[in-house]
């Protein structure tokens, strides 16, 4: 029995790669323009979607089978969607039998590949019990029958599977690596977005903040009449903020702890960082602080916007 996995996000199954050995029956030369990814309940299928999703795949999960071939046309017809993947799984019993048949169909109009994903019993168990979900199986006595029959029933799409990955001993990131080696380049993922933001105190903190920083200890030219009425973009302002020993040395502080996270976020997989600034109002101190660190991000090579929220509320 492996060690205890990395619990992960699995809002329709627990699908939550403890860790694995992949082995492939067929390696395509190049990225298919349809990936296919069915597998036992629990053995990673939304990992390995969302990490598609992140390398430009549009993504969609638990699409019945009666629709693949729909859908397969849209692909071919719409200019927007260059790659797709769809997760296909034991939530579609109904069709599910027909997935090879359809499969074999898909194939001969696009590139395609199917991705079976199989995991051990007893991890498939741990899992389970860690995120306390119900097996989609649920009519059988227990967890071990469900996953035992759902197996028997996907066995003959695992035959036919150009690419089988064993996830007992893969961990999220293993398995998130995996993906991007095994399906792109590294051209095709998408960097970490990051959204530097200003807001006042006075009208909440932002629900979206990643990182939240107070920066009301700095003074505030809210108190010097010239400047109450302008924002933290007017130079004399900034220029105001920025004379102040502290100012700079939190810039360079927070610009350096930032360079050093931001790496670490990419290699967890996280998509988004969203990092507020704020002071009372969200005029002044936030909004000079926000572009002074966004410019020692961006001098870093990092990709960076900027939005200052509260600047057209009154002061």
């Amino acid at each position: 029995m492996s060690t205890s996995p990395q619990n992960l996000d699995a809002p329709q199954n627990p699908d939550v790669p403890a860790s694995a050995d992949a082995s492939e029956t067929a390696k395509p030369d190049t990225s298919p323009a349809l990936i296919i990814i069915t597998g036992l309940s629990g053995s990673g299928k939304g990992t390995v979607l969302r990490s598609l999703e992140d390398m430009g795949y549009y993504a969609v999960d638990n699409l019945p089978v009666d629709l693949l071939t729909t859908f397969t046309s849209l692909i071919l017809d719409s200019p927007s969607i260059e790659r797709a993947a769809i997760v296909v799984d034991i939530r579609g019993e109904r069709s599910l039998s027909k997935l090879p048949e359809v499969f074999l169909q898909i194939r001969d109009q696009v590139q395609t590949a199917l991705v079976f994903l199989d995991c051990s019993t007893d991890t498939i168990i741990r899992r389970y019990s860690e995120t306390r979900r119900p097996h989609p199986l649920g009519e059988y006595s227990n967890l071990e029958e469900s996953i035992e029959a759902e197996r028997q029933r996907l066995l003959p799409i695992q035959e036919i599977a150009d690419v089988a990955i064993d996830t007992s001993r893969f961990n999220v990131h293993e398995l998130r690596d995996y993906v991007h080696s095994r399906f792109g380049s590294g051209a095709e993922q998408t960097p970490l977005r990051i959204s530097l933001t200003s807001f006042g105190f006075r009208h909440g903190v932002p629900e979206t903040a990643d990182l939240v920083f107070d920066v009301r200890f700095l003074p505030n030219p809210n108190y010097v009449p010239e400047f109450r009425h302008l924002t933290g973009l007017d130079p004399g302002v900034a220029n105001y903020v920025r004379s102040f020993p502290q100012t700079v040395e939190f810039i360079n502080r927070i610009s350096d702890l930032l360079a050093y996270l931001i790496p670490h976020y990419i290699r967890e997989g996280k998509s988004y960082l969203t990092v507020s600034f704020g002071c009372t109002g969200g005029h002044h101190r936030s909004v000079m602080i926000t572009e002074e660190v966004a410019a020692r991000l961006r001098e870093k090579s990092f990709t960076v916007k900027t939005h200052h929220r509260d600047t057209q509320k009154p002061v």
